[in-house]
């Protein structure tokens, strides 16, 4: 199902918001000093492509570095790119079809704007960390 859902998001609109986290990449990239937030783009720039079947998942070494990222991140192309998916979202929810599309876009509008200290991975490597992490129990101090 995952499959059939990823190739109608990127048949309508998927396509073209990778595209857009791909220019911001790039320009992100050719400024030196931006070049964490070019990777950031790069990395959900993926996970806008083929969305179904992959989640977001919170980054355990994630720390202050992430944070002063995120907030920096969000006044520049953080809120573009989340009205990009806000727009795309409104338009894919005017069918009955795009309906679970819009659904997708609305919960990336979170990774869109605050994307350090964040994960994606697919479904079964996210259970597989999680499970992990609760064999190993609670973390001595």
């Amino acid at each position: 199902m995952s499959f059939l859902l990823n190739a109608i998001w990127l048949f309508f609109g998927g396509f073209v918001l990778f595209l857009e986290y791909i220019v911001i990449g790039v320009l992100a990239i050719i400024f030196i000093i931006t070049i964490p937030a070019g990777i950031a783009c790069f990395r959900i720039a993926g996970f806008v492509l083929w969305p179904f079947g992959r989640v977001v998942v919170e980054r355990p070494d994630a720390g202050t570095a992430s944070t002063i990222m995120n907030v920096i991140w969000f006044l520049l192309p953080g809120w573009v790119l989340a009205l990009g998916h806000l727009t795309t979202a409104v338009v894919q929810a005017l069918t009955i079809i795009g309906i679970p599309l819009a659904i997708a876009n609305i919960k990336m509008i979170p990774i869109t704007c605050f994307p350090f200290g964040k994960d994606v991975m697919s479904k079964r490597e996210a259970e597989m960390r999680r499970v992990h992490i609760l064999a190993a129990g609670p973390a001595t101090p």
